[in-house]
């Protein structure tokens, strides 16, 4: 039986732009990445949107699998003052199901507890997103909460689970 993956987070490069546009502009899981509706993405708006995004305070890494992008992961709506941040993963298909998601969040929240020094990392999920949120729950990550019937997904609406992590409970190499 081959070994797992080995998933890497990295800083983005320009040779990252064509993967990360793809998974930006995949109508099939829009609902799942963004809080806006769907609506066809051109490169030009993608290239403006990161151009936009480059003064924000958001860490962004590029999701790498033995030498090659296959996603992004970021913390982001940092308050310093309560010492937390969101948390956000994307990436293409045959990434998914696979344990690289729960690799790449587990390295994250790591960067985000030892490097950031926060205190709570949380994130949303739709709720049939059932694979996203077993992997936050092999994190370490709680359901705190749901916003019922918050999000339109594919034609009917879906409750938002409210998963967090305190540094309290999280397990160093988990």
């Amino acid at each position: 039986m081959p070994g797992l993956p080995t998933v890497t987070l990295r800083t983005r490069t320009d040779d990252d732009l064509d993967v990360l546009y793809s998974i930006a502009a995949d109508l099939d899981t829009w609902e799942e990445r963004n809080p806006w509706a769907p609506a066809p993405l051109t490169r030009k708006q993608f290239d403006e949107r990161l151009a936009a995004r480059a003064g924000e305070d958001t860490v962004t890494f590029v999701v790498e699998v033995d030498g090659t992008a296959v996603g992004s992961a970021s913390l982001f709506e940092f308050d310093l003052f309560a010492g937390h941040a969101e948390a956000g993963i994307a990436l293409v298909p045959d990434a998914r199901g696979r344990g690289i998601g729960t690799a790449a969040i587990t390295q994250l929240v790591e960067f985000g507890f030892v490097r950031r020094n926060l205190r709570r990392i949380h994130l949303q999920a739709i709720a049939s997103n059932v694979g996203a949120i077993r992997a936050y729950q092999k994190v370490g990550f709680e359901i705190e909460g749901r916003r019922r019937q918050h999000a339109w997904v594919r034609g009917g609406y879906e409750d938002i689970v409210l998963m967090g992590i305190l540094r309290s409970e999280h397990a160093p190499g988990r």
